[in-house]
């Protein structure tokens, strides 16, 4: 199912592309206070609060004659809001509602696709008059916002879930019914240099794929094998030994540390390979550590088992510290392996589909809630200063990783404490495991409250 689409439209010069450049996060159109600078649709992947979507800037509205360029450019931008899920309708709320935003309000009046009304640079009261000017246009609440400067995302965010959700959610389940669930579990083994990742690398495959031997570093390149277990596909990658930043002198490991980040860049699923005969040591926390900020689905492997003394011992210190050193992701699958002799391989390719099915787990709005309602009656947020912080709903934004949004007021000051409350709390109860879950905070703003 192709990505949800939403069109940015209005007359020329009220901010369209500085919003576009905002939404995709980068200088990709062009802007200038001159009008008439955006003439062909421009098209980027779009990223707000979480909701992802591709974002089409469009020319200026202008009533031209069909055959003059601003003629053809008015057809381009028709043709955009024609394609779109949600259109966006800007407006310069300090100039108020001109006659040419009259013209394409009554166009977009009988337009089939929803429009979302926005009146730009709405900062300060100039822009009053004209956000109650727009209620006349019918076409809903106008949302007071500024591309320039950000303010009303949240409120734009509030607007276009229902649309972006709708067909977010037909996503996901296609996905996980198709290609998405069947696709290659894209699978990176990490470590330090020497754990044995290229040893359990090929008795995986039963071939001598990757060279081996006693010499730390073999591996240079991240070496991606397209290989197949019991019937399921998996990408598997075979990464370079991580040093500490502080020993890597020699600029070729360097460039082989890049290739290995990029590796757990494109991951689904990051196996941390440790020698029993070395135990876990802080290296091996800091490469976790890095997986865990970059979102990827964790599992620890404990490589050499089969030469490891007091292994009852060791597993269990080696439990334990896990738990304290990465306590925002506790539980963490924890499996023995032998590339030599090939215990814990099949128990470790299970854990990986597991893991990834957690990853990529959606939960609906009204299941989130009711669990949501009965994590505050058990644990009530506290009241700094004696204000209440009123905690309203929590929406799960994205998957992979899986990313939730709590709105509520004065969510500034919930202490961090509540903050891991809660989701341990969407871990533990909701199916999630160890993978790392997000919570983004969110207050909407009053555009009329402080002046």
């Amino acid at each position: 199912m192709p990505v949800p689409t939403v069109a940015i439209i209005g007359r020329p010069n009220v901010g369209k592309s500085t919003l576009f450049n905002r939404l995709v996060g980068k200088k990709l159109a062009l802007v200038d206070d001159r009008p008439g600078v955006t003439r062909d649709r421009r098209e980027g992947e779009a990223s707000l609060l979480g909701l992802d979507f591709r974002i089409i800037d469009t020319a200026g509205f202008e009533a031209e004659d069909p055959q003059t360029l601003p003629g053809r450019m008015r057809k381009q931008t028709e043709a955009a809001v024609a394609e779109a899920d949600a259109a966006l309708f800007m407006f310069d709320a300090r100039a108020g509602v001109t006659p040419l935003d009259e013209e394409v309000a009554q166009w977009l009046r009988n337009s089939d696709t929803p429009i979302i009304l926005m009146g730009n640079k709405a900062e300060g009261k100039a822009a009053e008059p004209g956000l109650m000017e727009a209620y006349a246009l019918g076409l809903g609440d106008p949302i007071p916002f500024s591309a320039e400067h950000g303010e009303g995302l949240v409120d734009l965010f509030e607007a276009l879930r229902p649309h972006i959700e709708r067909d977010e959610d037909q996503f996901v389940e296609e996905e996980e019914d198709g290609e998405g669930a069947a696709g290659p579990l894209k699978l990176a083994i990490v470590g330090r240099p020497n754990a044995g990742k290229s040893t359990l690398v090929n008795q995986m495959l039963g071939e001598d794929r990757m060279i081996t031997g006693p010499e730390a570093g073999i591996t240079r390149d991240s070496i991606s094998i397209e290989w197949e277990w019991q019937g399921r596909p998996v990408r598997l990658i075979d990464t370079a030994g991580l040093r500490r930043k502080a020993k890597v002198e020699d600029k070729l490991e360097r460039l082989s540390a890049a290739d290995t980040q990029r590796a757990i860049d494109f991951a689904e699923v990051v196996v941390l390979l440790l020698d029993a005969t070395r135990g876990l040591e802080a290296q091996d926390l800091r490469i976790a550590s890095q997986v865990i900020e970059e979102g990827r689905a964790l599992m620890i492997a404990v490589s050499k088992w089969d030469v490891a003394e007091n292994a009852p011992q060791l597993f269990q210190g080696i439990r334990g510290a896990l738990d304290d050193g990465l306590a925002q992701v506790k539980g963490l699958p924890l499996i023995t392996v032998s590339g030599f002799t090939g215990r814990g391989v099949d128990q470790l390719l299970q854990a990986a589909f597991d893991t990834r099915e957690a990853w990529s787990k959606r939960v609906g709005t009204g299941e989130l809630n009711r669990w949501f309602e009965r994590a505050i009656e058990a644990n009530p947020p506290p009241a700094p200063g004696g204000k209440r912080i009123k905690l309203r709903y929590l929406t799960q934004a994205r998957t992979r990783p899986p990313t939730f949004v709590l709105f509520g007021t004065r969510v500034d000051q919930l202490p961090e404490s509540y903050r891991r409350y809660l989701v341990n709390g969407i871990r533990r109860d909701l199916g999630f495991g160890a993978v790392p879950v997000r919570m983004n905070l969110r207050a909407p703003k009053n555009p009329f409250g402080t002046k």
